[in-house]
């Protein structure tokens, strides 16, 4: 497995890197588990200071860092930008409220007593995290800032089109305070994982990626009993109701589809129109997708970047391929992107039946598929009927009922007129084929925490 910066725009191979050998990892985990010994022992207080520190350099840093991001995986560069403030925000997020989240609970015991029992959060040692390219440093902070508020300690496996910007990150936690081996970078081949997973030191695993690496890196976390959150795919429905304002709504259908060259897992890939609008929608929703500028993600007038790589490019020209030949129709649209990098162009797939490839597939990339459905019950039903459940959207005038309808979807997550977000103060996390376990707040730093429970019982008390 190679490691290798390869600019999505030009094609052009910028740097590879060597792939870790076993005793480098062995080596790596025993600087892990001796950084864990004193970071589990360091003040929250402190633990805060390095992340604040951290959240302090990407602040700095920011150009540089978004520019990092851009060349390797391709997005333009403005949303690079963002993407580094969502990190900031997370990391913040935990210097302020990372001490609240772990507070111990008192619990009220009838047999024990009032407040004899508590539930204390503890660290446990090592949290190995398995990333994709789609957000390299997003995709790190995400597990990384609350593991390390808890008091755990963190090895990253990230993509390997994406190697600066992990080793950016390592870097930069150094930088920040951080603990040496609190926070390692590896540039592992597929089949190491499980040398990682199986060490005893190792006491969980995240991973963000495919179904595929998913059910690999799960079956292996089972195999050697540790705790894992998956968070995978979607194909997020976004309903359009029949009240609905049409023009807004298409504002955010062509943003929510085509951001980061619509290579998101939480991205608006199924446009569920109820008939009464359905054809207003779609003459405008093409307008809208027909204006994005395609060009140098470097160049921030840029709206529409190519894809991460040529196998990423490939794939989904294979798909549409695979769509229209189980009787979809598939309609180009805006101006020819460039011939060079990996591009694709817009597509709209229409005519999509029940049963086929492209109904229950995730498409990674600027191809949008179209249902016409006869009313707000039957956009319900096709919406839930999908291996995933990621995100999803509902658009109407009546935010009430938006609510009621967003309680029929199964779905880990629900947005009323806006397609599905992210925020470094709100949850993360999906049902179904889309994985388990949830991110950020609370609950993010909870997953791999130790929820001890400590029972003050008294010598007399009866057993």
């Amino acid at each position: 497995m190679a490691y290798k910066t390869t600019n999505p725009y030009t094609g052009e191979v910028v740097k590879e890197f060597d792939t870790a050998t076993d005793n480098e990892v062995k080596a790596a985990l025993d600087k892990a588990h001796e950084a864990f010994k004193s970071w589990r022992d360091t003040s929250l207080e402190d633990r805060g200071k390095v992340l604040q520190k951290a959240a302090d350099l990407i602040r700095d840093k920011k150009t540089d860092l978004a520019k990092i991001i851009t060349l390797e995986m391709g997005k333009v560069l403005p949303e690079a930008e963002a993407e580094l403030d969502i990190c900031i925000g997370m990391l913040e997020d935990y210097v302020k409220n990372g001490a609240k989240y772990l507070e111990p609970r008192t619990l009220e015991s009838e047999k024990y007593g009032k407040g004899n029992c508590q539930l204390v959060y503890e660290p446990q040692g090592i949290i190995f995290i398995v990333e994709p390219w789609n957000f390299p440093a997003y995709q790190i902070v995400r597990v990384a800032a609350p593991q390390l508020m808890a008091g755990n300690v963190v090895v990253l496996k990230h993509a390997s089109i994406v190697p600066q910007s992990s080793q950016a990150f390592e870097d930069l936690f150094r930088e920040a305070g951080l603990v040496e081996g609190g926070f390692t970078n590896l540039y592992l081949a597929h089949e190491q994982s499980e040398l990682v997973i199986s060490d005893p030191r190792v006491r969980g695993v995240a991973l963000t990626g495919s179904e595929g690496a998913g059910a690999a890196i799960a079956s292996l976390a089972g195999k050697y009993l540790k705790k894992s959150t998956l968070e995978l795919g979607g194909a997020d429905a976004f309903i359009v109701l029949a009240d609905a304002d049409i023009d807004k709504t298409v504002e955010w259908a062509v943003f929510g589809r085509h951001w980061n060259a619509g290579q998101v897992c939480a991205a608006s890939k199924r446009m569920i129109i109820v008939d009464e609008v359905y054809d207003e929608f779609v003459e405008k929703y093409r307008e809208g997708v027909a204006k994005l500028r395609a060009g140098d993600p470097m160049d921030p007038q840029t709206q529409l970047s190519p894809l991460s790589s040529a196998d990423a490019k490939k794939k989904l020209l294979e798909q549409i391929e695979k769509a229209k030949a189980e009787g979809a129709t598939a309609e180009e649209l805006g101006d020819p992107v460039p011939e060079q990098g990996f591009f694709v162009q817009p597509t709209i797939l229409t005519g999509i039946k029940p049963g086929t490839y492209a109904y229950s597939h995730e498409y990674f990339g600027p191809v949008s598929q179209l249902y016409r459905v006869k009313d707000e019950a039957e956009a319900i039903e096709l919406a839930n009927d999908s291996p995933f459940g990621l995100g999803g959207s509902v658009f109407t005038s009546d935010e009430e009922h938006g609510k009621e309808v967003a309680r029929k979807l199964d779905t880990g997550m629900i947005f009323i007129n806006h397609p599905t977000g992210v925020g470094s103060d709100i949850p993360f996390g999906g049902v179904k084929n889309s994985g388990y376990g949830h991110e950020l707040i609370d609950l993010g730093i909870h997953e791999f925490v130790n929820t001890k429970l400590v029972v003050n019982a008294g010598i007399d008390s009866e057993f």
